[in-house]
């Protein structure tokens, strides 16, 4: 198991690691919308906060040997399902088909009260 960090995205808020290699698997742990620039929370609306939570899962996979059409599986993880629609939107913005397997569930609070959060599984590419 090898841990894979990056300064590209924000650092881990906890007792964690941005994302794990294993073999040529690449798990993600959850990322949040902050800038990892300024360290601001950019969450006034589930776009902005999708926008930059994908771009932080990007750089994360990047870093792990992988990128966005590597990813086999994500968790989505909404503060509120009305914002389903709009998600899905800046979603499709970043995968194309064919598109991972997803969940996407909304929960009663995600870290720094954001208004997204987003795992990953992906395929590394051969190195």
């Amino acid at each position: 198991m090898k841990p894979i960090q990056t300064t590209d995205a924000p650092a881990a808020i906890g007792p964690y690691s941005q994302a794990v290699a294993e073999g040529q698997l690449l798990f993600t742990s959850g990322q949040i919308p902050i800038d990892p620039v300024t360290g601001e929370l950019r969450n006034s609306d589930i776009a902005t906060a999708a926008r930059q939570v994908l771009t932080n899962l990007r750089a994360v996979l990047v870093a792990g040997g992988a990128d966005l059409s590597t990813v086999v599986k994500t968790t989505v993880f909404l503060k509120n399902m009305r914002d389903f629609q709009a998600f899905n939107a800046v979603y499709a913005e970043f995968f194309t088909e064919p598109f991972p397997a997803r969940s996407c569930v909304q929960v009663g609070a995600l870290p720094k009260d954001s208004l997204v959060e987003i795992e990953a599984v992906a395929q590394r590419k051969e190195r």
